[in-house]
């Protein structure tokens, strides 16, 4: 939303500064919340980001993600974004691990989980924010990235190395 602060950080993740989306800098540090979800069949939902995004468009990503904005936290934060993005109301994810992300956009990473059981029909996907869900078996996810790592967010493989899936 125009008008909304992000939250700019040190290396310690301390807030030090807020600033509009388009006016941080390459070395400016920003804080994320991104939420991890799976099911009882052992798969992963993935969101294709919408082709309207301005950062990584059409690539599969984490379920639901977002750049906490000012008078947030990374919890508040997540909570609002599955709401937004995929009409999921009343969730209490779990706190997962912190990250620090490196790269063409840096940030500090606070991941959650929560396993769901729903159909991809029982999802309410926001379309500027979402273009498609998807349950990924992590075998098929893997082979997946690895062959067409242009078709998901560059830091994909992270989020399965910090949860340690098996195949």
């Amino acid at each position: 939303m125009a008008g909304n602060k992000i939250i700019i950080v040190n290396e310690n993740d301390k807030i030090i500064d807020y600033k509009e989306r388009d006016n941080t800098k390459n070395n400016n540090i920003y804080r994320v919340s991104g939420l991890w979800i799976t099911n009882d069949k052992g798969e992963i939902l993935l969101a294709r980001r919408a082709f309207t995004k301005s950062h990584s468009p059409g690539k599969w990503g984490p379920a639901v993600a977002g750049t906490v904005e000012k008078g947030e936290t990374y919890y508040s934060n997540i909570i609002k974004e599955a709401e937004e993005e995929l009409g999921l109301k009343n969730i209490k994810p779990k706190k997962g691990p912190k990250e620090r992300v490196f790269g063409e956009h840096n940030f500090f990473c606070q991941w959650y989980l929560i396993n769901s059981n729903k159909s991809l029909e029982d999802f309410k996907i926001q379309k500027k924010e979402v273009a498609e869900i998807k349950w990924f078996k992590v075998k098929k996810l893997l082979e997946e990235i690895n062959s067409n790592p242009e078709d998901f967010i560059k830091s994909m493989k992270k989020p399965i190395k910090l949860f340690k899936l098996k195949k």
